[in-house]
């Protein structure tokens, strides 16, 4: 199981960087992220995370709001992109993650997806005894939450701490 201190707010950032890259000014995009540190594999949860951000980029039209941010609740750490996209109709919901599933066979040629990104986000998380939740309404959008368990959270270094409340 990997096991690298992985700084989330640092992480967060970055995959923000990339979706303000790849919207090309298109979407209002908006970014939180707490100080917060988690046990993992950094590799593997920027590939997470950075799907998550290119597929709202991808299925929200133009103009659109997307969200990036990391909620510590506790007993899970949760990454959420939340996007005002297209939206994905409930019988989907629980094959999104098959590999090669698609909603809309059509939309791939549109995309260039392969239809292995959620397949891949969801088996990264269970390698991090986290999970995939998704929700989402037809014509108002998704969120897609990367949990991470509380035991994956990791409490603030007492300097990083301290630099943080200057």
């Amino acid at each position: 199981v990997p096991d690298d201190v992985v700084d989330v707010r640092q992480l967060v950032r970055e995959v923000g960087d990339e979706a303000k890259a790849l919207s090309s000014g298109r979407h209002r995009i908006s970014i939180a992220a707490p100080a917060a540190f988690v046990r993992g594999s950094r590799d593997e949860l920027r590939s997470a995370f950075g799907n998550l951000v290119s597929n709202a980029i991808r299925y929200t039209p133009e103009g659109g709001q997307i969200s990036l941010r990391w909620i510590d609740a506790g007993n899970e750490g949760r990454f959420e992109v939340e996007d005002t996209g297209i939206g994905i109709a409930p019988e989907h919901l629980s094959r999104l993650t098959e590999r090669f599933y698609r909603v809309d066979k059509s939309r791939s040629r549109e995309t260039g997806g392969t239809g292995l990104g959620l397949a891949i986000v969801k088996h990264i998380l269970m390698r991090h005894a986290g999970r995939l939740d998704i929700a989402s309404e037809v014509g108002k959008g998704s969120t897609f939450s990367a949990v991470l368990p509380a035991d994956r959270l990791l409490p603030m270094p007492a300097e990083t701490e301290a630099a943080h409340v200057k």
